[in-house]
């Protein structure tokens, strides 16, 4: 990897940007329920990205990169391309700092994601993930319309901006004189959980980082095991849409290939069956992609027994058909 060290982000970007968000960036809770505790034979802490602003930790990179723009950027107006959380935190965040947004979605983006976007002033234009590359196609429009690209994870900015969720986290966990044994946060391009890492392990390096994918795009737990980059072979197919990537960053992945401790790979059926135990237990909507991390420690995916967990519930952005089969699916 030839990437220079010198943009990686540090824990002192990630406190900037804690500053950036102050009052603007809602501070999420810890939630616990002691009937996950006794059936998990562990103690467990929830933190709620849920209910972030636009509902989902995006929000926190978005702004933290956008709040930066120079007002000659903020003329020109920003592109960002996304399968909606990144969306919906960009057109928000342009909102807020009075610019302009275009978004890039896929088709079958959920419609409540589109319509988080649109609330916010982003115009939104379609592609379809399996016969195009997006990343192309926001090149063209931002020589074309003289566009600033803001990607959802390959960006100190955006990393720093993520990873305030982890600062807030052991902030509070230190707070209550609690020090998490483990840390597990979904990952797709790896943005968040490099920040959230980033932070974690400046405040309590003895707590392990663990990355939650979907079952068949687990690309950075096999990169976890094997030292090497290896993409996904396919681009759908996965309830979790919100963290489907072609790879990982190659910026996250150089924070997180010393950060993390490992990997799980989580189905469908246990993504829809976290969903349920937020709701039932936590009183949450989570997302299947939000859910993940909830989902690898509740399917026994990550040995936990006796140990004090964290785990991020990344985003609450759910078509009501999904959430309802999740309820549906899950009895117990």
């Amino acid at each position: 990897m030839s990437l220079n060290v010198d943009v990686l982000p540090t824990y002192g970007d990630v406190e900037a940007a804690a500053k950036r968000l102050d009052g603007v960036a809602v501070k999420t809770p810890l939630l616990r329920s002691d009937v996950l505790d006794q059936r998990l034979g562990a103690r467990l802490f929830v933190k709620a990205e849920c209910l972030q602003r636009t509902g989902s930790f995006k929000f926190r990179g978005a702004y933290n990169r956008l709040s930066q723009l120079s007002e000659e950027e903020k003329s020109r107006g920003v592109l960002a391309y996304s399968s909606g959380n990144h969306a919906q935190g960009i057109a928000a965040a342009a909102k807020l700092v009075g610019t302009s947004a275009k978004i890039l979605m896929p088709k079958d983006a959920p419609a409540a994601k589109v319509d988080g976007v649109r609330f916010w002033g982003g115009e939104v234009i379609h592609f379809d993930r399996a016969t195009e590359v997006r990343e192309e196609i926001g090149q063209r429009i931002a020589r074309e319309e003289g566009r600033v690209i803001v990607p959802p994870y390959d960006d100190p900015h955006i990393i720093a901006g993520q990873g305030t969720a982890g600062r807030e986290a052991m902030l509070d966990f230190a707070d209550m004189n609690v020090n998490p044994d483990i840390v597990v946060c979904c990952a797709g391009g790896g943005g968040l959980i490099a920040g959230v890492g980033l932070a974690a392990k400046t405040l309590s390096p003895a707590t392990e980082i663990w990355a939650a994918e979907p079952a068949g795009f687990d690309d950075l737990k096999r990169t976890i095991e094997t030292g090497k980059r290896i993409p996904n072979t396919r681009l759908t197919g996965s309830i979790c849409d919100a963290i489907i990537t072609p790879i990982h960053g190659e910026m996250t992945w150089a924070l997180n290939r010393t950060q993390l401790s490992g990997g799980a790979a989580i189905t469908d059926d246990e993504a829809l069956d976290a969903m349920a135990q937020a709701w039932r237990h936590l009183k949450l909507v989570v997302e299947p992609g939000g859910a993940a991390a909830l989902a690898a420690v509740l399917s026994g995916k990550i040995d936990i027994a006796g140990k004090t967990v964290c785990v991020l519930a990344t985003g609450g952005n759910v078509d009501r058909a999904v959430f309802q089969k999740a309820l549906e699916q899950t009895r117990s």
